[in-house]
């Protein structure tokens, strides 16, 4: 019965909340309308959860993705403002991702600074950064080319169904194949885990813990970044704030991929499933006008219900 709960007492949860909004909600809420919308919504929390999985795979985290997201963006809409093209915007967004990252996993990996104060510190100063760049406003202008905002409004058609997939959703589960193919059927991925099980047990068997922690860093900072790109693309502007929630609710659903799983380890599939969760209560509480502070209370009790749903069923196993 306790394996039974740790393993499928999340999904459980998820199925009462659905039927709950679905009573709610009976005309538009499970509509196929709704579920894209939703999918739009929560596609660069994807990314960035996505990515995050990679860290907290050896066992560390970011704090600073949201800060990322939020420079990046920035960096993206002074290269437009300059006069730059989309090509060179998009790649010195990614490219500021990337070396943030990178930043984070020197600090970690090299220096040997704890994840939590690395991360604290890094998300103080992109954050600061952002804010200076953009002087505390925000960015939009004639300069930014429809063709980059319009991206976010358009997707690609299924067939002949009328349906239309979003494009940012397409590039969520692009991301997430990506991180898939990287966890699950590489030797890298083998390693990351190894890590998160026994640092100093992988490194005595000859894995590369320092670079692997230096690039799994980077692979954080380079998501942060394209949620950045895609908020900017999605809202046809950028501003200092704009990926401050992000962080949260990438560790939020890592959490509760976690308490999905049979090890307790994250895995990206049951990273999307996190991030559906929190997707679902976010679009079904606006749709009832629940004030959003209703929504981060009920998002931690549901973080704090799943970890206490994991760590119960493994002391029971011990």
């Amino acid at each position: 019965m306790t394996a039974l709960l740790r393993r499928y007492g999340t999904l459980i949860a998820v199925a009462l909340i659905i039927g709950y909004f679905w009573l709610e909600l009976p005309s538009t809420f499970l509509t196929g309308r709704n579920l894209l919308n939703i999918s739009q919504q929560m596609s660069m929390l994807a990314v960035v959860a996505a990515a995050m999985t990679v860290v907290m795979a050896m066992g560390d985290f970011d704090l600073s993705v949201g800060s990322m997201a939020s420079l990046s963006g920035i960096v993206a809409a002074l290269v437009f403002l300059s006069g730059g093209s989309a090509p060179r915007a998009i790649g010195a967004a990614l490219l500021t991702g990337l070396v943030g990252g990178f930043a984070n996993g020197a600090l970690v990996a090299y220096v040997g600074i704890l994840p939590f104060i690395a991360t604290l510190g890094a998300m103080t100063v992109f954050s600061g950064l952002a804010f200076k760049l953009s002087g505390g406003q925000t960015l939009f202008g004639d300069a930014i080319p429809h063709a980059f905002s319009d991206f976010a409004r358009s997707g690609l058609p299924l067939f002949s169904t009328g349906v239309v997939i979003p494009n940012l959703t397409l590039i969520a589960v692009a991301t997430i194949a990506i991180v898939w193919i990287l966890l699950e059927q590489t030797v890298v991925g083998r390693q990351l885990y190894a890590v998160g099980d026994n640092a100093e047990a992988a490194r005595l068997a000859g894995v590369p813990v320092r670079p692997l922690r230096f690039a799994a860093f980077g692979i954080a900072g380079l998501g942060a970044a394209g949620a950045g790109l895609m908020y900017a693309s999605r809202v046809a502007s950028a501003n200092p704030t704009q990926g401050a929630g992000l962080m949260l609710d990438a560790i939020a659903a890592v959490f509760l991929c976690q308490s999905m799983t049979e090890e307790g380890e994250p895995r990206v599939l049951a990273t999307v499933a996190g991030v559906l969760i929190l997707g679902i209560v976010g679009n079904g509480l606006t749709q009832l006008n629940v004030d959003s502070y209703v929504r981060d209370i009920l998002t931690g009790s549901i973080v704090i219900a799943a970890v206490a749903v994991s760590s119960y069923g493994k002391t029971r196993v011990r």
